[in-house]
């Protein structure tokens, strides 16, 4: 074996009540689809030129010299519902590398076979999913939101049985850390303090180390999920599934499932399949991470000397979040607008432009990116209205520095659109993957004008509408 992983694991080095030691299942026929070279080299991975051998890595036929394999362990609030035991049931921790910048990140496989933790399932992923996270995944980071990479992608030369036989496939995700919210609620749950604190202990360690104890830990995360949100929502992006399991204690967004991008603009838009009531839909996403919060806080209570002074504490802080997102929110949708400081007005101004949006079903990212080419007013359908709009917003940025080069690097003229993505996966079932490939190289520079790619910027045609989309387990 010619790779060289420089592992440096940690989280292998906590009590074995935190995973399970475990290698991934071997597969029939690994084939590799695709290898994130740029990533890799940040991971100071020494890569080889043999195809074969990248994906007998990455799909879990090879372990390489100091991994650690295992499966974490974590409960979570799935809907509202708190499930007292989930865990990684098809996703296996290799190990841990310390990158070129300094920042140590988890290298995780992700459809590799079954664990204790899989609740009768395969343990397995089907191509579709493992592509649009991958597509998905890289995209938010180009976008500049905190997010899990995609390090590989690997057919298994195996079938996976979904709603019908559909080909096999591993991702290699790479992240920050895999401790959520829900690796927190089994220790608190369990009452098993000593592993509550070990577990606290080592999230400071990692990811705020001049934290000081549980309480500041918790206003970190929570100040870093309010941000994240507030950057979701000012690209129109919705999660589709915020289950505390789901959210991280690093803040970045973890779990592509049943994700997607508004095309028409409506506060209440829901895509998961399994989101019948919208808890998780587009608006209630500000409302959910402070629910997710709340969660976190009850977590983190038996730590504290005084717990009744504790609950007065974190209430506070949790209750505070919601002020956090909405400046969080008026800045980032200022700066769409080209207002660098807002002032008061500024958030009316933009909630007026919304309004209008919504009434004429107006493309989020083109309207936009048409504020910024002079093509917004394209979108809607009563345009005299967008006129006046567009006089008063004139006269805001008219004192402004440079509202158009703040407008050019905060609106993006590309995102992952659902259709194209259904597009993606329905070639690469066919065995096409140029299209997969053209969305990464496009989606690389989303600020960027694309002349030759203006076709992955368009809205859907009616036939191309994707109205559910959904976790591929």
């Amino acid at each position: 074996m010619t790779i060289a992983i420089p592992f440096d694991n940690s989280y292998s080095a906590l009590p074995e009540g935190f995973y399970t030691r475990l290698a991934p299942e071997p597969v029939a026929a690994p084939s590799l689809v695709a290898f994130n070279a740029d990533l890799a080299a940040l991971l100071r991975i020494d890569v080889p030129t043999d195809r074969d051998e990248l994906a007998a890595i990455f799909s879990g036929n090879a372990v390489p010299e100091g991994a650690a394999p295992l499966a974490q362990l974590y409960a979570g609030h799935q809907f509202g519902q708190f499930n007292p035991q989930l865990g990684d049931g098809r996703a296996h921790l290799l190990g841990e590398v310390v990158g070129t910048d300094g920042v140590r990140r988890d290298i995780q496989l992700k459809g590799s076979g079954r664990t204790p933790y899989s609740r009768m399932g395969d343990g397995r992923a089907w191509l579709g999913p493992v592509l649009r996270e991958y597509v998905v995944s890289e995209a938010m980071h180009a976008m500049g939101v905190p997010t899990t990479r995609a390090l590989a992608a690997v057919r298994t030369g195996e079938t996976v049985l979904r709603e019908a036989p559909l080909p096999g496939a591993v991702l290699t995700r790479v992240a920050q850390s895999h401790i959520r919210v829900g690796t927190f609620q089994i220790f608190a749950a369990r009452r098993d303090i000593d592993a509550l604190q070990a577990l606290c202990d080592y999230t400071i360690a990692r990811h705020y180390p001049d934290a000081d104890g549980p309480a500041d830990l918790l206003q970190r995360v929570i100040d870093r999920q309010a941000a994240l949100v507030a950057h979701w929502t000012s690209l129109g992006f919705i999660h589709g599934v915020m289950n505390t399991d789901n959210c991280t204690l690093s803040g970045e967004t973890i779990d592509y499932g049943p994700c997607a991008f508004m095309d028409a603009y409506h506060p209440d838009t829901v895509f998961s399949s399994i989101d019948r009531f919208g808890r998780y839909g587009y608006a209630a996403q500000a409302d959910i991470i402070v629910w997710n919060m709340a969660q976190l806080a009850t977590a983190l209570v038996p730590l504290m000397p005084d717990p009744e002074a504790a609950v007065q504490d974190f209430t506070a802080r949790v209750h505070g979040m919601a002020d956090t997102i909405r400046a969080e929110w008026e800045r980032r949708f200022a700066a769409k607008i080209g207002i660098s400081t807002p002032q008061a007005g500024d958030a009316t101004l933009v909630a007026d432009l919304l309004t209008q949006m919504q009434a004429g079903r107006a493309d989020f990212t083109n309207t936009f990116r048409g504020l910024l080419h002079g093509t917004a007013r394209d979108e809607f359908a009563d345009r005299d209205a967008y006129d006046d709009w567009h006089a008063r917003w004139q006269a805001r940025i008219a004192d402004e520095p440079e509202p158009e080069a703040l407008m050019a690097r905060t609106n993006p003229a590309f995102i992952p659109r659902n259709h194209r993505i259904e597009q993606m996966i329905e070639a690469a079932v066919a065995g096409d993957d140029a299209p997969f490939h053209r969305l990464n190289a496009v989606l690389a520079r989303p600020f960027e004008d694309q002349p030759d790619a203006a076709d992955l910027a368009r809205t859907p045609l009616p036939a191309e509408v994707v109205r559910a989309t959904f976790c591929g387990t």
